[in-house]
């Protein structure tokens, strides 16, 4: 699912389910991360640094530990960058060559609504008026959970290039479908603050794609240096 949404040079490994990849074992420094937490937590932390060890295998780079950085971002390997996921139900992980891509970012959700009240704290006015005229197009879509995605998404592709936090508010996203294809698309996000400076260039937004399949929304956004 995640695969598709993305560029052939990214590498992505995904498990549905209660399904599990090989050699789903936290390393010590990994393990004490979640020593005293939940089953569920433990699980899905687990699973989701074994989806990445299994991409970093197939982009011929001995797995590691995956560790969490600044603001709880993943520390890759030297050479990759990438993105994790998680929800009830769902892990991936999506990695590439740093030559490649100059950050990506990946999310999914449960295709529910969102709880009561956050739509009005996450969405700007033009973002609520954009998803009004989509659900009169497009019915039976949560169209406030799939920019809710689209916005996680386009946080977890900025931080690696700037350091800073980045406001749900503080990035405009355009979520577009695609011709006879109701459940995919494309995003725009255009960035309200400074952009980061990407191959010498201040960039000032951001694209990626959409799905929805199996009871989950799924989003990616790509940041390429050109």
């Amino acid at each position: 699912m995640i695969e598709e949404l993305l560029p052939d040079s990214v590498v992505a490994v995904e498990v549905h389910g209660t399904d599990e990849p090989e050699n789903t074992v936290l390393y010590p420094e990994e393990e004490v991360l979640v020593a005293r937490a939940v089953a569920k937590r433990r699980r899905e932390f687990a699973v989701v640094r074994a989806c990445a060890r299994r991409a970093m295998e197939k982009l011929g780079v001995p797995p590691r530990s995956v560790l969490p950085g600044e603001r709880g971002a993943p520390q890759w390997p030297p050479g990759l960058t990438g993105s994790m996921t998680h929800c009830d139900g769902y892990c991936a992980a999506a990695l590439v060559r740093a030559t490649d891509l100059a950050s990506l970012g990946i999310d999914a959700e449960p295709h529910g609504p969102l709880p009561e009240g956050v739509l009005a704290s996450v969405a700007l006015p033009a973002e609520r008026a954009r998803l009004q005229r989509l659900a009169a197009a497009h019915p039976g879509i949560h169209w406030d959970r799939l920019l809710f995605s689209a916005k996680e998404s386009v946080y977890k592709a900025w931080f690696p290039l700037t350091g800073k936090w980045l406001e749900f508010t503080e990035a405009d996203i355009e979520i577009r479908v695609d011709p006879g294809e109701p459940l995919g698309g494309g995003i725009r996000a255009d960035l309200l603050v400074p952009g980061p400076l990407v191959g010498g260039e201040r960039r000032g937004y951001f694209e990626g794609r959409w799905t929805i399949r199996d009871g989950l929304v799924a989003t990616s956004v790509v940041v390429p240096y050109a």
